[in-house]
């Protein structure tokens, strides 16, 4: 037998038809480990801006290069141009604001909390050009850097904000567009813009520098650059698929097992999830049901709604 539980956000179907009426979980309370996470990992950030990134004029894609080339673009208006720490929070406030009206305060408040941070650190975090005018230098310390401090704050279950807001804003206006197609879109128009203000030359190892995050940032929160899909064996499984459900947007599929040694018959949760989310499904596992057994392997490619959509032309 086989089945199949979908959710709309307050049921959940199963394949013969049934419904099961399903209570929202209480919000994740953010813990005391995810607060240093976060706090080590945006002040990472912000040492690797100032002191690698900024003196050199390299923009490593997100806000944070939309922050630098702002700042060189108002040297006009203000002496030295607007701060790094300002930029950040004129252009993310306003998009976390509107995400909070959106979706809630508990999709983005830790959101909110870690790109604040990211503003403060900024203003303590002097600007003092490490590398001495390297481009490879500041593209390799300075992408291990921002990739390191990217790692810690998805493991703190955050993000900063920035192109990633974005993104999930846009897709939810135009949900044929998945997350995965509309993020390298943005980040990739802001280096690109980056080409024309700083040069094509400075452009070239900022792109080096953005390959270098992405592989750092995921050793840090998965040690693999691939997508992952997670089976997970517990008698909590109702309990665990609903925070999968409700608190990840996940869906879940629950097949039908049965353990050899004991001839006995087991539900088996499959989930497909992105590399930032790996830490997530752990937590809620382990939270549930802290003997669960959990299979966590590589998917190379995973279509469908909330990965990469179906492109026929590429299909044929």
């Amino acid at each position: 037998m086989f089945l199949a539980v979908l959710s709309d956000g307050k049921n959940t179907y199963t394949q013969d038809g049934d419904t099961l009426n399903m209570t929202l979980p209480k919000p994740r309370h953010i813990r005391k480990r995810d607060y240093v996470f976060i706090i080590i990992g945006t002040a990472l950030m912000a040492i690797s801006t100032s002191m690698f990134y900024s003196p050199a004029n390299m923009t490593p894609g997100g806000f944070t290069g939309l922050a630098i080339i702002l700042r060189k673009l108002t040297t006009f208006i203000l002496p030295g141009g607007i701060p790094l720490w300002a930029g950040n929070l004129i252009l993310n406030v306003p998009l976390l604001l509107f995400s909070i009206k959106l979706r809630g305060w508990k999709f983005i408040g830790r959101t909110m909390f870690a790109a604040i941070l990211f503003s403060v650190h900024l203003i303590w975090v002097p600007e003092y050009d490490v590398c001495g005018g390297d481009l490879f230098l500041t593209a390799i310390f300075g992408g291990a850097l921002m990739g390191l401090g990217l790692g810690l704050v998805f493991v703190g279950h955050a993000t900063t904000g920035g192109t990633d807001t974005l993104a999930a804003l846009i897709q939810h206006y135009f949900p044929y567009f998945s997350v995965a197609r509309i993020l390298p879109f943005l980040d990739g128009t802001i280096i690109a813009a980056s080409a024309f203000i700083f040069g094509l030359r400075v452009t070239l190892y900022a792109i080096v520098s953005v390959i270098l995050q992405g592989m750092v940032a995921d050793e840090i929160t998965s040690g693999t650059k691939n997508e992952k899909l997670a089976y997970i064996i517990s008698d909590s499984y109702k309990e665990i698929s609903d925070a999968i459900l409700n608190e990840m947007g996940r869906g879940v599929t629950m097949l039908h097992g049965t353990g050899m040694y004991t001839e006995t018959r087991k539900p088996v949760l499959m989930c497909a999830v992105s590399r930032k989310e790996i830490v997530t499904l752990r937590s809620i596992a382990a939270e549930i049901d802290p003997n669960a057994f959990m299979i966590l392997s590589n998917a190379t490619e995973v279509r469908g709604e909330g990965f990469l959509p179906y492109d026929m032309k590429e299909e044929l």
